[in-house]
């Protein structure tokens, strides 16, 4: 979506104009008609609430939307203000019309609160339309180009920095959406070596001969049943004090999870497409702080691998031995996540002496048991990361909910032959696994384990995306970076 700055001279021959109104605050110049509609409709300004019109001026026919953006001093003001622009996208983005200006003139709406509602507008007018050969014209989507007029002059530099984050939010969404045939290990790679050429990100790429000489036996025991060959991507920006240790971001990226020998029923089992969202969460938060050129230090790093059942593949009761030198009992190959992220922390933790660690993984259902689709699970070691990343999930819209960690549920996955099992009994589960990837930490680094099953995938349209992948966590790690990195 294009986004651009006018002047109201400029504007003057839109045919498809918002108004942004208050709650209980109608605006005293809209004509009659316009006014009639919004009393008939009972619009009256509340978040998300779109009313629409006719209207005629200088001798044309003009559409004129009314989106609500709530009270002034609402307390999620920002999300207001982008559910309002995103409703704007919603209504238009098939209209026929390629162009909404959004006339500003009167509503006092700061530089801040601009760029909200052009953030909304920007995060929900993306579509993964190219495996769609038959869509009919009336379906294609029209609308290209976003107008501002009145703006504050300010508002087009601090877009600027928010359209590199939502560039961020899209390659995630991308990579969420492709299918398992279209994204695997080696593609997941060359699509982010692509997408991040120029952008002053270092990529760096282990294949299978060197994670087996750096002893990840974790890692390489799930891809072993899989054709696809297994990859480690590494991104390096370098935005802070030179030398300085950097904030190290590590994903899950299981391109496919059949479950492996544990194979998970057939029903929904296309929904594991979708097993490497916390990968791609990494690689989009690294495309938007490159984008904006942040002032930190960051690595990157995603375990790819594709989880499938052949003949060769691990089997429950297998014994393996991960990067850290600890041994691990395979009960659950469908608990492959973990295997996968151990052996990435080790490995950012030895190369890079990382100052904290936040890993990503769409790792449990049972976290979507415990908090539905509402927020992902976080937990962790230290206080203050987590009440900054708690803070920064409160800010970007990516909200999380702490769970407890602790020396009771280390019993639970104790082995009788090797250091630790896989998997814990069926209570719990989002903790154990918790508990497991604990144990890869070394030397009481920070740490934070974001558990975003529920979230990388929606089932029905939310505020500022529509059915399918939501970008889940790069706003989240962006608002970490910034606030408590940057600042």
């Amino acid at each position: 979506m294009q986004i651009q700055f006018l002047d109201a001279a400029a504007a003057s021959a839109s045919r498809l104009i918002a108004r942004l109104v208050n709650q209980d605050a109608m605006p005293a110049d809209l004509e009659p008609v316009l006014a009639e509609a919004a009393k008939l409709s009972r619009f009256s300004g509340k978040p998300g609430q779109i009313c629409e019109g006719f209207v005629e001026r200088d001798g044309q026919t003009v559409r004129v939307a009314l989106a609500g953006i709530g009270k002034t001093a609402a307390k999620d003001r920002r999300s207001a203000l982008e559910r309002a622009g995103a409703g704007l996208v919603a209504k238009y983005l098939i209209s026929g019309h390629d162009e909404l200006t959004i006339d500003l003139t009167g509503t006092g709406l700061s530089a801040e609160d601009t760029v909200s509602v052009l953030t909304g507008a920007n995060l929900r007018s993306w579509r993964h339309d190219i495996y769609r050969t038959k869509l009919s014209e009336e379906k294609k989507p029209s609308l290209n180009t976003i107008s501002v007029v009145s703006a504050p002059a300010e508002a087009a530099a601090i877009w600027a920095v928010e359209a590199a984050v939502c560039e961020g939010v899209a390659f995630t969404k991308e990579l969420v959406t492709e299918p398992g045939n279209a994204i695997y290990p080696e593609s997941f790679v060359a699509r982010c070596q692509s997408r991040l050429e120029g952008t002053g990100v270092k990529m760096r790429v282990l294949d299978e001969n060197e994670m087996r000489a750096l002893g990840m036996g974790a890692l390489l025991g799930v891809a072993q049943g899989s054709a696809r060959a297994p990859r480690m991507l590494v991104m390096e920006w370098e935005g802070g004090n030179p030398g300085a240790a950097p904030i190290a971001l590590v994903g899950k990226g299981v391109t496919f999870d059949s479950g492996g020998i544990s194979i998970k029923p057939a029903g929904g089992m296309e929904d594991m497409k979708w097993d490497m969202g916390g990968a791609g969460a990494v690689a989009g938060a690294m495309l938007a702080v490159a984008g904006r050129k942040a002032k930190a230090n960051i690595v990157g790093v995603c375990g790819l691998v594709e989880n499938m059942p052949d003949g060769n593949a691990q089997r429950p009761g297998d014994v393996v031995t991960s990067m850290s030198g600890q041994t691990v009992e395979i009960i659950n190959t469908d608990a492959e996540g973990r295997l996968v992220l151990c052996d990435a922390l080790t490995f950012v933790q030895r190369e890079y002496s990382p100052v904290k660690i936040v890993n990503l993984a769409t790792l449990t259902g049972a976290i979507i048991v415990s908090l539905g689709r509402e927020y992902g699970g976080m937990f962790a070691n230290d206080d203050s990361l987590a009440a900054s990343l708690d803070s920064a999930g409160q800010i970007s819209g990516d909200r999380l909910w702490r769970f407890p960690l602790g020396p009771a549920y280390d019993k639970l996955i104790d082995s009788q032959i090797a250091d630790m099992k896989n998997a814990g009994p069926r209570f719990g589960g989002s903790i154990t696994a918790a508990q497991f990837l604990q144990r890869f930490i070394e030397d009481g680094t920070p740490w934070a384990h974001l558990d975003i099953a529920g979230m990388v995938w929606a089932d029905k349209p939310g505020a500022t995306w529509d059915k399918g992948a939501t970008g889940f966590g790069v706003r989240l790690l962006d608002r970490y970076v910034r606030d408590a990195v940057e600042s």
